[in-house]
C-alpha cells in the first residue's frame, strides 16, 4: 500500500499536500533501506511544513517499528509548538524541560520532545535514560548544538530537518554529520502553487565599511549598533518604510538592542503604533506584545534576535531587514516570517537595508542546496564581499530630491566612464572630481533663486557626493579611509566655492 493510501485511511488523518507526500515517500524509502546508524538531512523552505511532515513521520514510524522517537529542538517555543503538532497527529508525547529530572512514566509515551542542553545535562548526569529509541529527529538541524548529543543515540536513525542545509559554524560542515541530503520543493515552486506569498524586495544601498566581523563569522552587534543607530540610517529606514510599507503590519529585524530602541523611539515620536521586543522581555511581556502585534492592523514591531524561529504570524505584511548579515540561514529565516499566505494576502514587502539580497541573491531564487551541502567552503568563498557589492552600487536620486532639481535636464554623472576618458587623455585623475563639482554646482544654481537657496540645495546632494567619492576611490585602488573622508570634505568645500562663483556670474 502506498504512503498516500495509508494517510487517507488513517483514523486520525491530517491533510498533507502532494509535495509533502512525495517527500515523505523519499524519507521512508531511505529509512527502510538503512534503519540504523544512518543520518539523513531533509531541506524544505520556511513555511513549507517541516513540522507537519516530521510529525507524520513520527506517527508512522512508531506504528510500524514499535520503537520510540526523540525530537530535539533548540528553543522552548519550538518544544511547545512541536509537542502540540505531534498531539494533533495522535502521537502521545512528553516534553523534557528543565523541570523534568527523571522519567518514571516513560512507558506511557512513545515520543519525547527535548531541548538540546536539557537532555544533554540529564544524560550526562545519568539521572535519565530513554529506552528503545529508534529514531531521532533534529529540528533546525543547521545549528551545531545538536552534535554534542549524537553520541548518545549511536544505534538510531538520525533525521535532521532545516530550511538551509548550511552549518551555523563553517568549521563544522553538515556533510561531516549527515550521509545524505533530500531536497524538498523550492520557494518559487511553493509560491507558484499558492503555498507561500511572493516577496516584493526593495533594496537600499548601505555602506557597510564600518562593520566588524565577530568570531561567529557575522557582523558584531557593537559595530552594527554604531552604524544603524546613527541619524542617517534612521532617516533612511523611515523613508523606506513610508515608501513601501506605510500602514502595513511590519516586522523589523535589528542586530542590536540599542538600534531597536532607537527605531522604536523614532516611530513612536512620529506617532506610529510601534513596540520593541528583545530577549530581555519576560515571557508575559512577550506574550502581551505579540498579542498587541497580532491584533493591531498597522502595527510595527522592532525586534532583536528573537523572532527568527518559532514565530508564526501570517498577518505580517512587510519585513524590514534593518541589519546586514553574513548568515544565509538568518537571511532566509527573517524574510520567511512574512511568507505565510492568507485569503487576502498573496504577497508581502521586504525592505533590505543591509545589502543582503546583493550578497545572497533574491529570496525566491533557486539554490543548489546539494552543492552547498557538499562544498560549503566553496559556497562561502563565492559570496560577494561588501567592497564588491558597494563598488557596483548605482546611486538613484530620491524622488523628493529630484523634484528640487527639476529645472535641470541632466542630473547624471558616470564617474567610471569619465575616469576612463580622463586617463585616455593623459589628464590628472582628480579632474574627475573637478568636473563633478562643476556639474553639482550647476544643478544648485539652476534650481535656486538666491545664493542661500543654492547652498542649501547642495546639502541634498551629500548622499550622491559620498557615492561619487566612493566610486572614485575604488577606481584609484588602494585608498585609505582617512583619504576618502578628506576627499569628501574637500569636495563639499569646493562645491560651496563653485556655487558662489556660478551664482555671481548668473546675476552679473
Amino acid at each position: 500500500m502506498s504512503l498516500t493510501n495509508t494517510l487517507l485511511e488513517s483514523d486520525d488523518k491530517k491533510e498533507l499536500y502532494e509535495y509533502q507526500l512525495g517527500d515523505l515517500d523519499k524519507i521512508f524509502q531511505c529509512l527502510s533501506t538503512h534503519k540504523k546508524n544512518y543520518s539523513l538531512l531533509y531541506q524544505l523552505p520556511t513555511g513549507g511544513g517541516k513540522t507537519v511532515i516530521f510529525s507524520e513521520i513520527v506517527r508512522r514510524y512508531i506504528k510500524n517499528s514499535k520503537q520510540k522517537v526523540v525530537v530535539l529542538t533548540h528553543r522552548v517555543e519550538l518544544c511547545k509548538q512541536t509537542s502540540n503538532m505531534l498531539t494533533g497527529f495522535g502521537v502521545k508525547n512528553k516534553i523534557i524541560n528543565s523541570k523534568i529530572k527523571e522519567l518514571p512514566d516513560q512507558e506511557e509515551y512513545t515520543c519525547f520532545v527535548a531541548m538540546v542542553e536539557t537532555l544533554k545535562n540529564r544524560l550526562e548526569d545519568e539521572i535519565l535514560e530513554i529506552d528503545n529509541v529508534g529514531l531521532v529527529i533534529i529540528d533546525e538541524a543547521h545549528f551545531n548544538s545538536f552534535r554534542k548529543l549524537l553520541g548518545s543515540f549511536q544505534n538510531c536513525f538520525i533525521l535532521g530537518v532545516t530550511a538551509t542545509p548550511l552549518s551555523s559554524n563553517a568549521k563544522l560542515p553538515m556533510k561531516n554529520i549527515y550521509d545524505e541530503l533530500i531536497i524538498g520543493d523550492n520557494i518559487r515552486s511553493l509560491i507558484d502553487k499558492g503555498f507561500l506569498a511572493k516577496a516584493n524586495i526593495y533594496s537600499y544601498n548601505v555602506g557597510l565599511g564600518s562593520l566588524k566581523i565577530g568570531q561567529n563569522g557575522d557582523y558584531t552587534v557593537k559595530s552594527s549598533d554604531e552604524l544603524y543607530s546613527n541619524t542617517e540610517m534612521l532617516e533612511k529606514l523611515k523613508y523606506a518604510y513610508d515608501e513601501h510599507a506605510a500602514s502595513k503590519k511590519t516586522l523589523i529585524f535589528n542586530n542590536g538592542i540599542k538600534t531597536s530602541l532607537q527605531v522604536y523611539r523614532m516611530f513612536a515620536t512620529a506617532g506610529y503604533p510601534v513596540r520593541h521586543l528583545d530577549n530581555s522581555n519576560s515571557p508575559q511581556e512577550r506574550k502581551e506584545i505579540l498579542y498587541w502585534f497580532k491584533h493591531t492592523p498597522n502595527a510595527i514591531l522592532t525586534s532583536v534576535s528573537i523572532l527568527t524561529t518559532g514565530f508564526d504570524e501570517p498577518t505580517v505584511e512587510a519585513i524590514i531587514l534593518n541589519r546586514a548579515t553574513k548568515s544565509l540561514t538568518l537571511y532566509f529565516q527573517m524574510i520567511g516570517r512574512g511568507s505565510r499566505v492568507l485569503p487576502h494576502k498573496k504577497s508581502f514587502e521586504v525592505i533590505d537595508l543591509g545589502n543582503n539580497a546583493a550578497r545572497f541573491g533574491f529570496w525566491d531564487e533557486p539554490i543548489n542546496w546539494h552543492m552547498i551541502f557538499k562544498f560549503p567552503e566553496m559556497y562561502l568563498e563565492s559570496l560577494r564581499s561588501d567592497e564588491d557589492i558597494e563598488r557596483n552600487f548605482r546611486y538613484e536620486m530620491p524622488l523628493e530630491v529630484k523634484k528640487k532639481f527639476r529645472k535641470s535636464n541632466n542630473t547624471g554623472f558616470n564617474t567610471e566612464e569619465i575616469y576612463r576618458e580622463i586617463l585616455r587623455k593623459g589628464q590628472k585623475t582628480k579632474t574627475v572630481l573637478d568636473l563633478s563639482v562643476q556639474q553639482h554646482a550647476q544643478l544648485c544654481v539652476e534650481n535656486a533663486e538666491t545664493l542661500m537657496e543654492a547652498k542649501l540645495l547642495a546639502k541634498d546632494l551629500y548622499d550622491e557626493i559620498s557615492y561619487r567619492i566612493k566610486q572614485y576611490t575604488y577606481l584609484l585602488g588602494n585608498c585609505t579611509k582617512n583619504y576618502a573622508e578628506w576627499l569628501e570634505e574637500d569636495y563639499k568645500s569646493k562645491l560651496s566655492l563653485a556655487i558662489g562663483q556660478l551664482f555671481r556670474a548668473k546675476v552679473a
